[in-house]
């Protein structure tokens, strides 16, 4: 039987994804929620302190938990997850568009990405990401060929991750991400719906297996106002000195 707290989390999660509690509705008060779960203010808590790692509310105080925009994308900054997965748990429409796959010697700078020699090929996937009909992510994928074999069009326009860890049963363990704010590029401009936005949103990927060969170098481009990127911190405590 799960955990109380989980119960909780789930009811208010499905409530503010259903409208019930609307985008920038402050939620009922902790004794209000311990009240109507009757349950304890501990209880209520931890299931407030997961919908705000989840996304779902930001905890503000003196004013309460704030319910945020579901429609925002929620990139978990410290977490791996790929873009069907991410699109599946939003519940909204995706689609994804193969603008080029082919296989290719790298040059100087990718060869300095993905710490390989000229001589080692690498897959350059380029796939423009939809949601509700809409262009707001373009990923750059480069995938090293020898670690990465069998790749197809088809499989770029389903899911590399899938494919990688279903049919080549190769674990993903862990990337380095780089963020930066970026003026959009005249590819950008004419791969993404931009709508006069002035600036995107660039995320580099270095994803490695578990025995940590790097094997994916990706540059995704993402439209700012369609994106929420999430994280949890705790801080640890110091040595006093």
């Amino acid at each position: 039987m799960k955990n109380k707290y989980l119960l909780i989390y789930e009811e208010l999660a499905s409530k503010i994804q259903d409208g019930y509690y609307p985008a920038r509705s402050i939620l009922p008060s902790e004794n209000e929620l311990t009240e109507m779960f009757e349950t304890s203010r501990e209880t209520i808590r931890k299931a407030l302190n997961l919908l705000a790692q989840n996304g779902f509310i930001q905890k503000i105080r003196g004013k309460g938990s704030i319910v945020l925009d579901l429609k925002k994308l929620q990139f978990p900054i410290s977490g791996l997850v790929s873009f069907k997965e991410l699109a599946g748990k939003m519940g909204q429409k995706a689609e994804t568009d193969v603008a080029e796959f082919a296989l290719a010697f790298p040059d100087d700078d990718l060869m300095r990405q993905l710490h390989i020699k000229g001589e080692e090929k690498i897959w350059k996937v380029c796939r423009v990401r939809k949601i509700e009909g809409e262009r707001i992510i373009l990923d750059k994928d480069f995938l090293v060929e020898k670690l990465v074999p069998g790749l197809t069009e088809e499989i770029c326009r389903n899911s590399i991750f899938e494919y990688i860890e279903n049919t080549l049963n190769q674990k993903i363990s862990f990337a380095k991400k780089e963020f930066t704010v970026e003026e959009p590029t005249e590819e950008d401009r004419r791969m993404l719906d931009l709508e006069g936005y002035h600036s995107v949103v660039v995320v580099k990927n270095y994803i490695y297996f578990d025995d940590a060969s790097l094997f994916q170098y990706t540059e995704s481009r993402h439209r700012p106002d369609k994106f929420r990127f999430v994280d949890f911190a705790r801080r640890m405590d110091m040595p006093s000195g």
